[in-house]
């Protein structure tokens, strides 16, 4: 056998075992779940806060959190990102309370207390009958869709298949196929990508106000996927950038409240940066 065509058998045999590999391991890639005890229970400072565990047709359990105002304006459902659980991302539910809007936030399958077997099917699945239990107490008038990261596609999703009062996406990505294609441009991630997450696609049925805010010195979700996002379906989407925000810092930077509370109240107000989430840390990096 000649050399090159050894060679050659070799690359074709790795190139192989490497796309197996990320197929059956890129769960552990993408999700970065953090486990609770069922008998864990939720504390926040100055919040009224009440669990829920919900049953999905197949037997898995869905925990999330409702927090709760006096005289609500609204509902915002809440969809975070791929890390942790709601036990980290329940501190960000003040940006909202604080704006009169109760908040449902809930931890995917695997997340916290949330069980069953997870997909990208799946997990749309279990939003839609949050959503629909929401819809059968609140009007859609006055329901607010919030994707954060990777919860971003999950909520345009869900905005595109029903009528809510407008969907905000925090930090999101055009597609996942292009997000881990920047890091493995040579996999066939079209093939073997569990979740592909076209959100561009999702992006074109939603009829609802589109509001995008997008840190420009992001390095994991690069702002020109935001760009490219607010081309989709512009006549209805509003594009908000927060200069030199990061991934997972916006919530640091006075730009972003003033921005949100903007969004939700149809109106610029004076903020007291001390009653929102503007001192917490997501992570140290950005």
């Amino acid at each position: 056998m000649p050399l090159w065509l050894h060679v050659l058998i070799l690359i074709i045999g790795a190139y192989i075992i490497v796309s197996v590999l990320l197929y059956y391991l890129q769960d552990y890639f993408l999700f970065k779940p953090e486990k609770l005890p069922k008998d864990f229970n939720f504390y926040y400072e100055n919040q009224s806060v009440s669990e829920y565990n919900l049953e999905t047709r197949d037997g898995a359990i869905i925990n999330g959190l409702h927090f709760s105002v006096e005289k609500p304006l609204g509902v915002v459902l809440y969809l975070k990102g791929n890390s942790k659980s709601i036990k980290g991302w329940g501190k960000f539910a003040v940006d909202f309370t604080r704006n009169n809007y109760d908040v449902i936030m809930v931890d995917y399958r695997g997340f916290g207390k949330s069980t069953g077997k997870r997909s990208q099917k799946a997990i749309k699945h279990d939003l839609q009958f949050i959503y629909n239990e929401i819809r059968e107490k609140v009007s859609e008038k006055y329901i607010i869709i919030y994707g954060r990261s990777l919860g971003s596609g999950f909520a345009t999703k869900l905005a595109s298949m029903n009528n809510p009062k407008m969907l905000i996406l925090d930090a999101p990505y055009y597609s996942l196929t292009k997000v881990t294609g920047r890091y493995m441009p040579f996999m066939p991630l079209s093939i073997i990508l569990k979740y592909p997450m076209p959100t561009y696609k999702w992006l074109k049925y939603v009829k609802c106000p589109i509001h995008i805010i997008h840190g420009t010195k992001d390095k994991l979700i690069p702002f020109g996927s935001s760009v490219k996002l607010s081309q989709v379906n512009q006549k209805l989407t509003r594009l908000h950038p927060i200069i030199g925000g990061g991934h997972k810092n916006l919530n640091n930077f006075e730009s972003y409240h003033k921005i949100l509370t903007e969004i939700i109240k149809s109106k610029a107000e004076k903020i007291d940066f001390s009653t929102t989430s503007i001192g917490v840390k997501h992570t140290a990096k950005k």
